[in-house]
């Protein structure tokens, strides 16, 4: 067995149709499921079949720290919101190795702006201010190493 590097759960690139929206330290949702429809045949009582329907994607939560970083996504959000029909963007997700080189791409079809949660300030917390970013995607165009 070979020593390959490995993902770190800490770093993500997303970049939406040309717009690169930076690194994010968090990323969850990435995944799918199946629909499974059970049919009941007439006559055969030892089982059930299960018939495989439509795939479903999760959305995407992804969050950081707040940086400058967060205007990238609000030229984003101001293109999308303000056209006169929803546009859909591909997208690009890439999780980063320990040295920060891109390990694996997932392209992501048809991405469209959930929510946005900027960060809740207070004086009595010491801690960083933070962002999400919630979409939601067709399903992936292509997943590559």
């Amino acid at each position: 067995m070979t020593d390959q590097p490995f993902a770190v759960s800490s770093m993500f690139q997303l970049t939406i149709g040309v717009h690169n929206l930076g690194s994010f330290t968090s990323c969850d949702g990435l995944g799918c499921s199946t629909e499974v429809e059970e049919h009941r045949e007439g006559g055969l009582n030892d089982h059930v079949w299960q018939l495989p329907g439509r795939l479903r994607y999760t959305p995407l939560v992804l969050s950081r720290p707040l940086t400058r970083q967060t205007t990238l996504i609000w030229l984003w959000l101001s293109q999308v919101n303000y056209s006169l029909k929803p546009i859909r963007l591909p997208g690009q997700l890439v999780a980063l190795g320990p040295d920060r080189r891109p390990l694996v791409r997932w392209a992501l079809d048809g991405v469209v702006p959930v929510r946005w949660t900027g960060p809740s300030f207070s004086a009595d917390q010491a801690q960083a201010a933070s962002e999400t970013l919630e979409i939601a995607h067709n399903g992936f165009l292509e997943v590559t190493a």
